[in-house]
Parts: C-alpha cells; sequence; structure tokens
C-alpha cells in the first residue's frame, strides 16, 4: 500500500518535473496538456491511496483497541471462574466433610461409603459394579445396606437425605 502511494507521489513529481523543465524549453500545447494530466492523475492516484491508508489504519486501531477491551474481558472472566472454582472448592469441601460425618454416624463400611457416593452422583447399581470392580449382586447388596444403615426406603431417599435442602431457594433455608 505504501509502496503504491509512494509511486503515484513519484509520478507526480516526476511529470512536474518534466513540465517546468519543458516551460523553459518550449514544447506544444498537447505536450503540455499531457503531462499536466500525468500530474492530475499521479496526485489523484496518491490522494486515494492515502485515503485508503488512512482507513486502514483508523480499521486497525479500532481492531487493536476491541482486541484490547476482549483481552481484558478475558482476563477479568478468568479472575472470576478463579473465584469461583476457589469458593465452589470450600464448599465442596464442607459438603464431603458432613457427608463423611453423616456416614460414620450411619456406621457405613469403607465399601458401602463408596457404594453410596457413586449413587449420590447418579450411577445405576451396574454403573457403581462396573467403577468398584465387583458383580452387580454385590453393589445391590452394598446400597441395600447403605439403606438399611441410613433408615432409608431407597436411592431417592438417599439423594433426598443429602441434597432436599441444597433445592431451597436462599430465603428458604433457615
Amino acid at each position: 500500500m505504501l509502496a503504491l502511494l509512494a509511486t503515484f507521489v513519484t509520478i507526480a513529481a516526476l511529470a512536474l518535473l518534466d513540465v517546468l523543465a519543458d516551460l523553459h524549453e518550449g514544447t506544444t500545447i498537447s505536450h503540455m496538456l499531457l503531462e499536466i494530466a500525468v500530474v492530475v492523475i499521479g496526485l489523484a492516484g496518491a490522494a486515494g491511496m492515502g485515503r485508503q491508508l488512512v482507513g486502514i489504519m483508523r480499521r486497525e486501531r479500532a481492531t487493536q483497541l476491541e482486541a484490547e477491551r476482549l483481552a481484558e474481558r478475558l482476563k477479568h472472566s478468568r479472575q472470576e471462574a478463579a473465584h469461583w472454582r476457589e469458593e465452589a472448592q470450600a464448599l465442596l469441601r464442607g459438603l464431603g466433610q458432613a457427608l463423611d460425618r453423616q456416614f460414620a454416624r450411619w456406621e457405613l463400611s469403607p465399601a458401602e461409603k463408596d457404594v453410596a457416593l457413586l449413587l449420590l452422583k447418579g450411577l445405576s447399581h451396574k454403573e457403581v459394579a462396573e467403577v468398584r470392580g465387583v458383580t452387580e449382586d454385590t453393589a445391590r447388596q452394598q446400597a441395600r445396606a447403605v439403606y438399611r444403615k441410613g433408615g432409608l426406603s431407597g436411592r431417592h431417599d438417599l439423594a433426598a437425605f443429602f441434597l432436599e435442602d441444597l433445592m431451597l431457594p436462599n430465603g428458604l433455608i433457615d
């Protein structure tokens, strides 16, 4: 772009020098008009290229400002996400500790505790068996032991026992 602008300016300057030289030496009117036309075309081309160059520079600046704005938003979003992760981790640790305390009150074995956690995550008995590397019958027996020790009727009661209060709107939790 700059090279083309420089070319137009050079053409106009050289043609103008030729016009000035021809004025001293004398030439025909048609030749002078032709050289003046070359000067005008060169200047018009340079002006057009200059306008395009200014437009490109403005768009580049606007794009740069937009990129900076987006980078700032991304930085802010990353900070928010990090803050949320920290906050959520603290809450999840607290929830995990509360689950551990309740499982201890129910006197669950380590295997029963694992089964209870997997059931709370929504896994089926078959999936629990696959994750733990036991048969599906063993997973069912351990799940029944969890329900019996917790005084629960099944997996829905297990989930409700731990999650019911989490589903209430903020103003209803006391």
